[in-house]
């Protein structure tokens, strides 16, 4: 076979390979799944239905984020994803889980949130936050975001968005009710 064609090939090969391990979180719906429903408000309540933990523990299994977080700040736990991940429609940047295992002063708000790079319209996620009692940040800057919290990360100026769904942002929307 001509050197050319076999150059072609491994090319096309290596494009259809980029091109599928970008739509793997997509193509897997308990990933994003299990993501969402830890961010799904409890009937009656300002806790989650599902378990931020267990959620943040699937992407390690999968590859998408480090098995330790980037960063902890204060009570939070902060995830960069490593490989592209859908989230709703748009690319999954960022995973927040915040809780407390060693009391550090005022105010821990437990629960967790997401940073996007936003493709297309927001009215999914709008709609989502209102539903869940979730506060939506539209557009959010996450590279000032990052470096409030000691994060070092070379990410593109783009439209990003965050979703917070933490105790705090359930009783804030009660008591705006």
């Amino acid at each position: 076979m001509p050197e050319w064609r076999r150059s072609g090939r491994l090319i096309g090969s290596l494009l259809l390979a980029a091109g599928s391990s970008s739509t793997l979180a997509a193509a897997d719906p308990g990933l994003e799944n299990g993501l969402i429903q830890a961010l799904h408000l409890k009937k009656g309540s300002t806790a989650r239905v599902g378990t931020s933990g267990k959620a943040i523990q699937a992407y390690i299994r999968e590859g998408y984020i480090g098995k330790h977080p980037d960063q902890r700040f204060d009570y939070t736990d902060y995830y960069l994803l490593k490989k592209p991940a859908s989230f709703m429609g748009h690319e999954l940047v960022l995973i927040e889980e915040e809780y407390i295992t060693q009391y550090i002063g005022c105010c821990v708000s437990p629960g967790a949130g997401v940073t996007l790079k936003v493709q297309g319209s927001t009215q999914k996620l709008q709609a989502f936050a209102i539903a869940q009692r979730c506060t939506l940040t539209d557009p959010v800057d996450i590279r000032q975001a990052l470096s409030e919290v000691a994060i070092q990360a070379r990410l593109p100026k783009d439209h990003d968005a965050s979703l917070s769904c933490r105790e705090r942002d359930a009783e804030r929307d009660e008591s705006d009710q």
